[in-house]
Parts: structure tokens; C-alpha cells; sequence
């Protein structure tokens, strides 16, 4: 397989991924059990890789660039993703606990959801206030 082929078929296969993600983040708008803003992400990864024009239609969406550009910037989840997240989680966690799963299982699901929960703990849930201007009076 030649070089030049093998990075047509990459830069492919990136953009079935980003396509398919995007279309994923977009049911997730409106669709309750479906998360939007990590498809999105890696919608704008696959596309950093595959399609300039795809990647900063992403990136200046009305509706999804902020969440985007803003996690890009400065790695902002913002508190209701926040809130979301750790609901489901709590959501899961009880769910196997009512249902009977092994203590082994329901552990191992903790440990990770922890991990998870703590990740996105550690992020800022807004962007920082621009600095202040440098315009000097005078």
C-alpha cells in the first residue's frame, strides 16, 4: 500500500468518524439519553485530521461552537454538563446496585465513575474573565 493511499484512506475513515459523531451530538440535542457535547468533541478531532472546512463549520456553529471552542480553549465543562454527568452516573451506579450485580462489578463500576467524577471535577465550568485592557489613559 502505497503512502499516498494509505493516508487517503485515513483521512476517510477521520471523516466517517467525525460525520458519524456529529450526527450522534446532534441527536443528542434532542434526545435525553444521548450526550451531545462529547460526540462534538471528537466530531472536531476527526475533523482537525480530515476536513479544514468541516472542522470551523463545527467550530463557528451557532449552537454547538461555544461548547467546542470553549472546551478547545480552555477545557471548560460547563456545570450543567457537569451536573449531568455525575447524575447519570449516580443514576448507574444505583441502578446495578438495585438490580443485584456482584459487589466485584458494582466496584469496579465505582472505581472508574470515580475517576470519571473527578476528571470532571478538576475542570473549569466557565472560561477565565478576558485580562484586563491595555489601553492606558492618557
Amino acid at each position: 500500500m502505497s503512502p499516498a493511499y494509505a493516508s487517503r484512506v485515513l483521512r476517510a475513515l477521520y471523516l466517517a468518524i467525525g460525520l458519524a459523531c456529529t450526527g450522534l451530538g446532534i441527536l443528542g440535542a434532542v434526545l435525553p439519553v444521548l450526550p451531545t457535547t462529547p460526540f462534538l468533541l471528537i466530531s472536531v478531532w476527526a475533523f482537525s485530521k480530515s476536513s479544514v472546512r468541516l472542522e470551523r463549520w463545527l467550530l463557528e456553529h451557532k449552537r454547538f461552537g461555544p461548547r467546542v471552542v470553549a472546551w478547545r480553549s480552555h477545557r471548560v465543562i460547563p456545570l450543567a454538563a457537569k451536573l449531568a454527568a455525575w447524575g447519570s452516573m449516580i443514576a448507574s451506579l444505583t441502578l446495578m446496585i438495585v438490580t443485584g450485580r456482584s459487589v466485584l462489578v458494582i466496584a469496579i463500576a465505582a472505581s472508574v465513575m470515580a475517576i470519571g467524577a473527578t476528571y470532571v471535577a478538576s475542570k473549569p465550568s466557565k472560561p477565565p474573565p478576558p485580562p484586563p485592557s491595555a489601553d492606558v489613559p492618557g
